[in-house]
């Protein structure tokens, strides 16, 4: 992705570092500390202690191993010995080693540590100088709230020698009439048999009824197994709705009862140090032994990370909305305790195949060797002490049905949002990723099938790209008469104001579809080369276009869209529109009704830019619409609504599934579509953006 020259020569010793989750990249000296070598690739890391090993802010992890997508042995050797400042800090603080289960070599802190050979690096969430934007907040959407969790008021008479009934059937005999139960086929069997108790809820039964007087609120999840049993009357429990994306996390915690989002939290996914698309941590689940664990305990890791914000921002809400100063919170023992985690009895986890597959321990090599063959497409319940998840142990973890190979749970909980099952329209589904899942159809039919773009639309690959963060260029437009730019920087309220540090996806987008639109490249992303303008030159791996001038930047350096950048996109945009042109013939249709981009990245995507270079097909820009993160309100559906899980259950099992290799023409139609906006096809809708577009003579190669 990034490829810099350092601006200050230490040795003439290069090695080359990676910066993960940024994904920023480059040759740096020998003997450079990490944190100098990763403001000098534009990512900062945090310190307040001027650099002297007592602050602990700089702390990166060291990543061991062969990192075939790189190119480069990652070893704890090829960075400088623990410093006797860097033991010392550690030292002082095994607490901090033990919760995070790092030891002294992996985690290191970045001042100290020096450049001696090629090197991978994990910048920790609370390091990073400058925080990610991961733009996947809850929708107001209107769901029916049926939870499978409910809660039941149980009034019992103690036992007595009389009547020594065993605690556990007192208590299914009290639900019976609060749940309203009715005798079974066979009338001396009443129902309240069928009723089964989780094994460590039952283990603290008695004592919770003894303490509660016999007075307690139950928690039976799908009415037919208690999870929970609470002292007194206890009105609101719980969930988590988590959408796990291959680059960013994200999870809602909602109360059960009234349907309320109560808090939002999200994380870069730390699996991106393993690879930032999904083949790649397949492939490190292969070719590393203990690929599959880490990756697991990765995203485990970052859950309970997540679980814990969201009730700690949820609690302070609650703190806010009590009216009570600093000082009453610290006295009033009448004050509300606030949620605990304990209270959070379920939670729906949606994720593509991949993720799918390592969140619940299951090992993907095969489905990255043909035929692509996942473990189970079912939907899955678990105990939430299973996974390790720290939410009630007895709670249930609810995960969606995957469909295909690469389409998986979060299409599923794209399609319970977005309900084109239900329309009579031709409706096209796409969630724009690293992996792009796409599902077209009706009431009648759904097909789908998927496609890798790579993480070249989300800055990977492209020389100055980055993710959303403050610094990045995320909008660009350019003068088709100067040819001079305008851009807009994330956190800055006006164009062209404020530095810039590198350019994030939209912007990107942006930029190569300005590009053609201005005359600056042809319609194969072409440079042209005879323009009057200085920001077209030559550079040193080819042709360029500056953006923003060295003295624009807050890294010192021109920030270009190079040659190799626009064919990065052209790729990427060629999959995506490939995989959108095949669903629609098998269903013998030209265009769609209706586009709907899906995706933290799909809401930020300029639609008419998108369609300009070819990345979505044609179709009324009126009718192309970004939802935001349709799969995390997928979930958070699920979460709220029963029966809306036993529906998609059904609906997944009706979809078509489609694999692109096996199409005969997928190849040719490939590289159709790798020109603005397509080698043949007339795109009506934008043609007055392209008033002078003539037939490409080489269409007809690749035509049948």
């Amino acid at each position: 992705m990034v490829n810099r020259p350092p601006s200050i020569v230490h040795s003439m010793k290069k090695h080359n570092i990676i910066l993960q989750p940024s994904g920023s990249r480059g040759q740096v000296d020998e003997g450079i500390s990490i944190r100098s070598a990763a403001r000098e690739l534009g990512v900062e890391i945090e310190s307040i202690c001027a650099e002297n090993a007592t602050c602990g802010k700089c702390m990166v992890l060291i990543e061991e191993g062969r990192f075939e997508k790189y190119n480069i042995d990652s070893k704890r050797e090829n960075v400088s010995p623990v410093s006797p400042e860097e033991s010392a800090y550690f030292a002082r603080r095994p607490k901090l080693l033990k919760d995070k289960g790092w030891e002294v070599g992996h985690v290191r802190l970045s001042c100290q540590c020096k450049i001696q050979g090629d090197v991978l690096i994990n910048v920790p969430e609370e390091s990073r100088g400058n925080k990610q934007i991961v733009r996947k907040s809850a929708s107001n959407r209107a769901i029916e709230v049926k939870p499978s969790v409910r809660k039941y008021l149980v009034t019992m008479a103690p036992p007595n020698l009389e009547r020594p009934i065993a605690d556990w059937e007192r208590l299914a005999k009290g639900l019976e009439t609060s749940m309203q139960l009715v005798r079974g086929v066979d009338a001396k069997v009443p129902r309240w048999y069928d009723l089964d108790i989780d094994y460590q809820c039952l283990r603290g039964l008695s004592k919770t009824l003894r303490d509660s007087k016999w007075n307690v609120t139950v928690s039976v999840w799908q009415d037919k197994e208690v999870i929970e049993v609470q002292a007194g009357y206890v009105e609101d429990s719980y969930g988590a709705a988590v959408d796990i994306g291959s680059t960013t996390v994200a999870l809602y915690l909602c109360n059960l009862r009234t349907g309320e989002v109560l808090a939002s939290e999200s994380e870069m996914n730390p699996q991106i140090v393993y690879g930032e698309d999904v083949m790649s941590r397949i492939q490190y689940t292969i070719e590393h032994p203990d690929g599959l664990e880490k990756l697991h305990k990765a995203i485990i890791s970052t859950l309970n990370k997540l679980l814990k914000q969201a009730v700690k921002s949820a609690n302070e809400k609650l703190d806010e909305t009590s009216g009570l100063d600093t000082s009453e919170k610290n006295t009033r023992s009448t004050r509300p305790a606030g949620i605990k985690l304990s209270e959070i009895l379920e939670m729906v986890l949606v994720g593509n195949s991949t993720m799918h597959h390592v969140l619940l321990n299951l090992h993907p090599k095969d489905l990255g060797l043909a035929p692509f063959v996942p473990t189970i497409h079912k939907s899955v319940d678990v105990k939430a002490r299973e996974l390790g998840l720290h939410i009630n142990s007895s709670g249930n973890i609810h995960i969606l049905p995957t469909i295909a190979s690469f389409v998986g749970a979060d299409t599923s909980a794209m399609i319970l949002a977005e309900e084109p099952h239900k329309q009579d329209e031709n409706w096209l589904l796409i969630d724009v990723g690293t992996n792009a899942e796409l599902i077209l159809g009706n009431r009648k039919r759904l097909v789908c099938t998927s496609t890798p773009t790579g993480p070249a639309l989300e800055g990977a690959h492209v020389e100055y790209g980055m993710r959303a963060a403050p610094g990045a260029i995320e909008r660009v437009h350019i003068d088709e008469k100067t040819l001079e730019p305008r851009y807009k920087i994330v956190g800055e309220d006006d164009w062209n104001q404020g530095k810039a540090k590198g350019i994030c996806g939209s912007a990107i987008i942006d930029a190569v579809a300005e590009l053609f639109r201005a005359g600056i490249v042809d319609s194969r992303g072409k440079f042209k080369k005879d323009l009057s303008t200085k920001r077209v030159r030559q550079g040193e791996n080819g042709w360029e276009y500056v953006i923003a001038w060295a003295e624009e930047t807050s890294i010192g350096r021109d920030i270009p869209m190079t040659q190799q950048d626009v064919r990065q996109i052209q790729l990427a945009k060629a999959a995506l529109f490939t995989a959108s042109r095949t669903l629609l013939k098998r269903f013998g249709l030209q265009d769609p009704d209706k586009v709907i981009l899906a995706g933290g990245f799909g809401s930020y995507i300029d639609k008419e830019k998108a369609m300009l270079i070819g990345l979505i097909p044609d179709c009324d820009l009126n009718n192309v619409y970004a939802v935001g993160n349709a799969a995390g309100d997928g979930a958070r559906i699920a979460l709220l609504n029963i029966e809306k899980r036993n529906e998609i259950d059904a609906v997944t099992r009706s979809v078509e599934r489609f694999e692109l290799p096996t199409d005969p023409e997928f190849q040719n139609q490939f590289m159709l579509a790798t020109s603005f906006p397509h080698m043949s096809e007339p795109f009506p809708h934008i043609a007055h953006l392209i008033p002078n577009r003539v037939a490409d003579p080489m269409a007809k190669n690749f035509m049948k």
